[in-house]
Formats: structure tokens, C-alpha cells, sequence
């Protein structure tokens, strides 16, 4: 009967190595870990920057539907910065052919005051109502 062959040292320096090298992977991960943090802090950044003008741009398709149909300009713009952003400023001129409303809101994030802010805009413009056009001279 023949005894198995002695375990050689190849085996106890992978285990040596493989201990050593636990220490690198989490300085890795704590290395790279800040600049994930950043990344996922502007991924979200862009995602109120894109819902913001997508309420400007509700906000100005409402306003301009409405005085399209004749309510007064402040009902309108009243309505429209209750669906605009906070802050937002918004703009309402009627002619005797159309009526344009234009809403711009100013973005930052909330976890970052110091930093810059993203002016978002949106117009919309609708044709007056027929009959209208009398109104609008007086």
C-alpha cells in the first residue's frame, strides 16, 4: 500500500498569498467608493433637473390652454406656478391671435446648497378661442 504524497509548500503560499491579498480588495473598494458615491449623487442631480422641466413644461401647456380660453392672466399664472416648481417664474402675454406662457425654474439639489443650479424653460403656445379676440382689445 502506498501512502499519498505530502502536501508541498505550493499549496501553503497560495493560502499565505490569498490572505494578503484580502487587505488590497477592500482598500479597492474603499478607494472607489467615493467616486461611486458622486456618481450616483449626479445620476440623481439629472433626474430632478429632467423632472423639474417636465413640471415647467406641464405647468406652461396648462397656463396656455386656459388662456387660450379666455381666463383671467392672473387665474393663469396663479394655476401655473401651483404646477411649476417652487420658485419658478413664469411669464403670460396674450395677443389678439395667441397666448404664450413661459416658465423657468432655477434647480439645485438638495443635499448640495453650495453648488450651481440648473435654470430649466419651457414655452407653450396656443391659437385665442374665436370671440376672444374682442376681449382682448378691451
Amino acid at each position: 500500500m502506498t501512502l499519498p504524497a505530502p502536501v508541498t509548500s505550493s499549496v501553503t503560499s497560495s493560502v499565505a498569498s490569498s490572505r494578503r491579498s484580502r487587505g488590497s480588495v477592500t482598500a479597492e473598494t474603499a478607494a472607489a467608493l467615493p467616486a461611486l458615491m458622486v456618481v450616483l449623487a449626479a445620476g440623481l442631480w439629472a433626474v430632478a433637473v429632467v423632472g423639474a422641466r417636465l413640471e415647467c413644461v406641464d405647468a406652461a401647456r396648462a397656463g396656455a390652454r386656459a388662456a387660450s380660453r379666455g381666463e383671467p392672466l392672473e387665474r393663469v399664472r396663479g394655476g401655473v406656478l401651483s404646477a411649476a416648481p417652487a420658485g419658478a417664474v413664469v411669464a403670460v402675454t396674450r395677443s389678439a391671435e395667441t397666448v404664450r406662457v413661459e416658465v423657468s425654474a432655477n434647480v439645485r439639489p438638495r443635499w448640495g446648497v453650495s453648488l450651481p443650479g440648473v435654470t430649466v424653460h419651457a414655452t407653450a403656445v396656443s391659437v385665442t378661442e374665436p370671440g376672444l379676440e374682442r376681449q382682448v382689445m378691451d
